[in-house]
């Protein structure tokens, strides 16, 4: 059984350990691995994560499948049904067969979106496909300086459901 559990303070460390399983796994071969040890140190400690959570007002939930959690995501709203994905994360074991579309459904009947928007990494064709494949299209082209010289070279994609 799949589902999404919405995630509470109690679950930041799982998914800053899911965090770090994830993009060691995925990112090295796209962003390196001095990016992704200053992401995972900045973007995905506890307080990092208490910060979205509490103050930025990211609602984080955990994938849950055959009662293992196998990835997490977040999404924020500015608007009424206008959506954010901030993060959409499973294991590598787990991907490419159908769950990663199967938890954006689940995630557009909770929500009944508007639009949602995601930012995703112009080298990250395997993301950027998938995307395309669940009814995304590319808007803009967005660099992002991160901080110590590390720059998020993204694109904006978004998906409109009116």
């Amino acid at each position: 059984m799949l589902q999404l559990s919405n995630a509470s303070k109690d679950d930041l460390k799982i998914i800053s350990d899911l965090a770090k399983i994830i993009w060691n796994d995925y990112y090295l071969p796209i962003i390196g691995q001095e990016q992704v040890n200053y992401m995972l140190e900045n973007i995905y400690n506890y307080d990092s994560l208490l910060n979205l959570m509490e103050k930025q007002k990211h609602v984080f939930y955990l994938i849950e499948y055959e009662l293992n959690v196998i990835g997490f995501l977040s999404i924020s709203s500015n608007e009424e049904r206008h959506f954010f994905l901030q993060k959409f994360y499973i294991k590598s074991d787990f991907s490419r067969n159908g769950i990663g579309s199967r938890v954006l459904k689940i995630l557009e009947n909770k929500l009944n979106p508007k639009t949602i928007h995601l930012t995703v990494n112009r080298n990250n064709f395997q993301s950027i496909n998938f995307y395309f494949k669940n009814g995304f299209k590319i808007k803009s082209l967005q660099d992002f300086d991160i901080g110590n010289g590390f720059k998020m070279l993204d694109f904006i994609m978004k998906k409109d459901f009116i």
